[in-house]
């Protein structure tokens, strides 16, 4: 890829600092996974808001780094052998931070799977269907006549949470022992129930491990400093 000022995201967003990450985002689930990651594992980045609110990630120099417009992406102007590399869609950002990084995906491979195992149910399942159910309780509330959809995605939701909440019995952490990538890509799932107004409909104070996961986790410093970066205010 060209060089950080050559690409076209440099002409809407600029570079203060170019010799460190540059992060791309706005602070929902999927941003703030990568936020959370870069916090934990102390690699140098800056952040910049790409606002859905005004469609910032429509642009076209938005298109030239992520052709799905969806945040976050990343450039990394020291990649591989030292060549800028940009990387779209959060699961393969966390796949990355961590390899660069050395943190936060274990190295034995038993362990590995495991946490590569509930990253990918995070990515295809548990996040899909909580912005599905967030879509249907909370914007799509008059504008549809059949409850087909939402009741389907509702039901998945809760689901979903029976599953997650049986593998947290006894555990602070979703696999492999300790903290991962994997949690950092979950808790802030859990968090956006409150925002989808869903905590009642989903009954969410029901899956008590659940919660207990999600507050211990977004308890942490990191975590607290990442649900808003960057701001969401532009």
């Amino acid at each position: 890829m060209p060089a950080l000022h050559d690409h076209p995201i440099s002409k809407l967003r600029p570079a203060q600092h170019p010799d460190r990450i540059q992060l791309y985002s706005f602070p929902t689930p999927n941003g703030i996974k990568i936020s959370a990651m870069l916090e934990e594992s102390g690699l140098p980045y800056e952040a910049h808001t790409i606002s859905i609110r005004t469609g910032d990630q429509m642009t076209p120099e938005f298109l030239a780094l992520n052709p799905n417009n969806k945040i976050p992406a990343l450039i990394d102007p020291n990649g591989p052998d030292g060549e800028a590399v940009a990387i779209f869609e959060s699961g393969a950002m966390l796949l990355y931070l961590a390899e660069k990084s050395g943190k936060f995906l274990p190295s034995d491979p038993v362990k590995k799977g495991e946490v590569l195992s509930w990253l990918m149910w995070q990515i295809g399942g548990f996040g899909p269907m909580l912005g599905q159910f967030g879509h249907f309780n909370k914007f799509a509330v008059g504008k549809t006549t059949d409850s087909y959809a939402g009741d389907r995605a509702k039901d998945e939701a809760k689901r979903l949470l029976r599953v997650l909440d049986a593998q947290l019995e006894g555990k602070d952490f979703i696999a492999a022992g300790e903290y991962t990538i994997a949690d950092m890509a979950i808790w802030p799932w859990i968090r956006a129930i409150e925002f989808y107004e869903g905590v009642e409909v989903l009954d969410l104070a029901s899956y008590t491990n659940v919660t207990r996961y999600r507050d211990l986790h977004s308890a942490r410093p990191a975590s607290q400093l990442a649900v808003n970066i960057p701001p969401r205010e532009v």
